[in-house]
This record gives structure tokens, sequence and C-alpha cells, in this order.
């Protein structure tokens, strides 16, 4: 069945699923396809009672909860313009989004009401409480209106959260997010069976799209958490929810890897040699991936990663253990999705194929290495930045094509492999591109790092690192009348150890702790710009 709106998608559903539990926060309350469809009703009334009109604009400002869900097609179903907002965004950031947006409605979460100034509460129209979807202040109570949304409409802005820059608004319309989920579909099947369990914020477009969208099309369950996805709180949840798909981002699996497999097969000299050999170790890793899957419930069939690279050692780990995984790539500006595959098809450090409709080429190719910018055309493209033509020019070549500003590459069997962001590559002293991603994911499988970036410094390569604090401590405690002396032993280890396994060129001169942390977006990605050295 295919849909061109948002609103033909919800109306079908809430008829084909009336009865089926729809959304939930576990272990609380849950809410049914039918009871979503009152709530969103309900809101679309409130709003429209607060004199907003379609094309309208309404900041949604949560943290993830079936609510979340329910505001998100009360704004969309009126032909009024949702505007998620990331969480983490400060409140001097969040209330220039919002002036930058025009809105005029806020549905907020308890919380987060309290970042926002008292200006930019004070020009809604009305803020609605996602908790309870209760009015907590309404200053317009003259009548609005309601349309039936057309496929070219204006559905959601997304501000990203970049890197190298100020937020952008991406204008996303009812046509390329209803085929979001037509191509996601074409990728990864999803039922009335499936249960989802969403760890990931839903103001970000891949969550959002694949992880409400796509399941609230076919009938699916969604269940959130009440708190991080950290390990305490997701074992319990696997056991009780026993999801059969769950999205995450490579970092979730790449503790779960380094703390609960790596470091039971290398705790003594003896493990870590026989971990080295290469049929010991898929004897091991298979051992590790029964158990595992018992872990996440036991019914998962679907373990989507994206939003960064994953590290070799970790995927490695993952296909020998015949963990049922895929890698997806695409980005805010594409819906999210563009390249990827299911668990059959996986292939080690690659991505996978286009999504159905989408095709891709690479421009200004390098010769040597067959790396190119990615260019892609996609149903799902973005209208472009809101109220910023400058950027939006910027973003596509002279010809229609959108600049994805990734260096990819494709394999002899078409598999798209992502090298690292164009903006980032680092050009060598001899003239050979080096992709500090590259290098970081080898350091980050070293045992004391949990995380890393690569910088260049008047021509050497310098490897900026976290340190796990209780791991470090451990290592420097038997030292503890030469204590410095130990700790810049362990740089030097750190420093050996990426340099053994890490190309001529790739090698960095130096290690240093980066003690306080790095300073990072709202969707978790290093402000690498804040790290830039004289090259």
């Amino acid at each position: 069945m295919k849909f061109e709106t948002l609103k033909q998608i919800f109306v079908s559903s809430v008829k084909r699923f009336a009865k089926n539990t729809a959304l939930s926060m576990f272990e609380r309350e849950s809410m049914t396809y039918a009871e979503l469809g009152e709530r969103a009703n309900d809101v679309t009334k409130t709003l429209v009672e607060s004199g907003l009109n379609p094309g309208d604009k309404v900041v949604l400002l949560s943290s993830s909860m079936p609510n979340w869900g329910v505001c998100y097609f009360a704004v969309v179903n009126a032909g009024m313009v949702v505007v998620p907002i990331l969480p983490d965004f400060s409140g001097p950031e969040l209330d220039k989004i919002i002036a930058h947006s025009e809105a005029k409605a806020l549905c907020v979460s308890d919380k987060l009401y309290t970042k926002l100034s008292e200006e930019t509460i004070a020009r809604m129209n009305v803020v609605i409480r996602t908790k309870n979807l209760g009015i907590i202040s309404r200053n317009v109570t003259e009548k609005g209106s309601a349309v039936e949304p057309k496929p070219e409409d204006l559905a959601a802005i997304i501000y990203t959260s970049g890197t190298t820059s100020t937020p952008k608004g991406v204008m996303l319309t009812h046509k390329a997010l209803a085929r979001q989920v037509e191509l996601c579909y074409d990728m990864q099947n999803v039922d009335e069976n499936d249960v989802f369990l969403s760890i990931l914020p839903l103001a970000h477009t891949y969550e959002c799209s694949l992880g409400l969208l796509l399941p609230l099309s076919h009938g699916s369950q969604v269940v959130y958490l009440d708190r991080p996805p950290t390990a305490s709180a997701l074992m319990p949840a696997f056991k009780s929810v026993r999801p059969s798909i769950i999205l995450s981002v490579p970092l979730i699996m790449e503790k779960v890897f380094r703390s609960q497999v790596k470091a039971k097969f290398t705790k003594s000299k003896t493990m870590e040699t026989l971990y080295s050999v290469g049929i010991v170790r898929r004897f091991f890793h298979s051992v590790a991936g029964r158990r595992l899957k018992k872990i996440f419930g036991g019914r998962v069939r679907f373990f989507g990663i994206g939003g960064a690279k994953v590290d070799r050692e970790t995927e490695r780990f993952m296909r020998e253990a015949k963990f049922p995984y895929a890698i997806g790539y695409g980005l805010t500006e594409t819906a999210p999705l563009l390249y990827g595959t299911n668990p059959s098809r996986t292939k080690l450090q690659c991505v996978g194929f286009p999504a159905t409709d989408v095709v891709g080429k690479l421009i200004d190719i390098n010769p040597e290495t067959g790396e190119g910018e990615l260019v892609v055309k996609t149903p799902c493209i973005m209208e472009g930045y809101y109220k910023n033509p400058e950027a939006t020019a910027e973003a596509f070549t002279e010809d229609g094509w959108f600049r994805t500003k990734d260096l990819c590459l494709f394999d002899k069997d078409g598999y798209l492999v992502i090298k690292g962001r164009a903006n980032n590559m680092i050009v060598g002293a001899t003239g050979e591109n080096i992709y500090p991603e590259e290098i970081e994911s080898v350091i980050n499988t070293h045992r004391l790092v949990t995380e890393s970036i690569v910088v260049a410094d008047k021509g050497s390569l310098v490897a900026l690192v976290t340190l796990d604090k209780e791991k470090l401590e451990e290592a420097l405690e038997e030292f503890k009348d030469n204590v410095s002396a130990k700790y810049d032993e362990l740089m030097r280890e750190i420093r050996d150890y990426v340099n053994q396994r890490v190309g001529k060129f790739a090698r960095v001169s130096q290690v240093e702790e980066q003690k306080d942390g790095f300073e990072k977006t709202p969707t978790q990605k290093i402000k690498r710009f804040l790290y830039k050295r004289d090259k």
C-alpha cells in the first residue's frame, strides 16, 4: 500500500491495527493504535483552538515517550509543520532555534521546559505538556484551522547539529517522509508482530523515520526507555520487552564488545594468546554470540546501526557471532536512509547498496585510490535549509545532485565503503589522503581508550584520547611512587598499539589525554573544529 502523506499512513494504521499496542513506556503506560488516534485528534483540536493554521510551526521538545508520537502526528495531520528539537541543546541554543523556526506553539516535557526563557514561552500561542497533553499556558484562543496535507506540503523542519557549523533547519515534505517509510521497508520488512525497543532520541531523523514512522505504518509496537541506554538500564529491558528490532549507534555495541566480550577473552596472557589465533577467536565469538542473543531477549532479528562508522574489531565480532546486525547510511537531509542492507547481506566494513530509487555516484575521484565524494539523488531529498538559500545552494551540485561530503568508494561487489568526511581528511606530508576516522577506529579498540580524534600538528598526527578512568587507575595502582613515569609509558603503549595496526602514513607521533572529555554536539558527535591545530 503506497502512501503520499504522513496523515494517510496514520489514518490507515489507526484503522487497520486499532486494537494493537502502538506505543508504550517500559514498565509503565501503553496505548493502542485507536488511543493514539484519539489523543492525536485531541492535540490537533487544542492547536486549532489556539489560533494555529496550516503551515504554522509547532516545536516538539521532549525526551522519547509515547506522547512524543502523539504530538508529532497531531501537528502533521493538520497540515502544520512539526519542528522536533534534540533535548541536548543548551537553553540559549533552544531559544535561538525556536525563534528562527518562527514557531507559534510548543509541545514540551517538564525538564526541558525549565531550559527555555520567559520570552520564548511568552511568544507561543499555546504550550502543551507532553507528559499528560495538558495546557501549560495559552495566549491565543481565536479559532484556527486544519487541512488535509498534500504530498508536496512541508511536514517537518529538523535542526541538525553539525560538528563544524551552527544548526541548520532541514525541510522535509510529506512525500519525502512517506517515501522514506516505503524504501526502508523494501530493505527490511516489519509487521505487526515486531516489537521495537527505542533507545535513541526521537528528534533525530534516524530514530523518527526508522523507529517511529516505519513501525507505525505496519502495526508494530514501539517501547521507550525513560532513562539513558546504559547497560544497567538495557539489560532488564531486553529481558522483559524481548525486542525483535533495535536501532542503535556504534558506541553501544562497541561498549558491549569491549567490556563483555574482549575483556573476558583477554584477561590473562594465556587467554590473550589463544584469542589471537583466528580459529580459536571465531569459536569464542560464536559462544559469546549465542549468549548475547539470549541477553537481548532471544528474538532480535534486526539490529540496525547508523550515525557513525563501526570499528572493524566490533563488526568482525558481530559477524563471527552471527548476530543479526546491519549498517545503514544516510543524512538528515535525505530523511535519512540512502544505503544499507539487511542482516543476510552484510560485508565487513561496508555499508551496502542504494535504497529503492536512490542513485549515487562519486565525483572528484582520486585515480590512485578510486575514492571520491558521494553525491546522490533520492525521492526523500530535503526541500532545502529553512531561510538559508546560500547553504541550500552549496548542498547541491550545479546539475542537482546532493553532496553528502563523505569520501567513499565502491568495492568490486558494488558495496559502498565510507572512508571519512571530506572536511576531516588530512593530506599527508607527501600528498597521501589520511582519514582520521579510520585511525580512530583502531585507537578506540585499546583497552584504556573510550573516545579519540586524530589531528594534524605541524606535519605529524596527534591522537587526542579520553581514557577509561577505572581501568587507568587499575593500571597505575601498583606504581604509586612513580605514577608519572608509568602514565607516560601507557601513553606510549597506546601509540605503539595503534602504529602496529595502521599503515605507514597513518602512524601517530604522540598520544595526549583529553582529561575533561570532548565537547560534543546534541547528537553526541565530537566538535572536531574545536581541536584543530596548525598543520
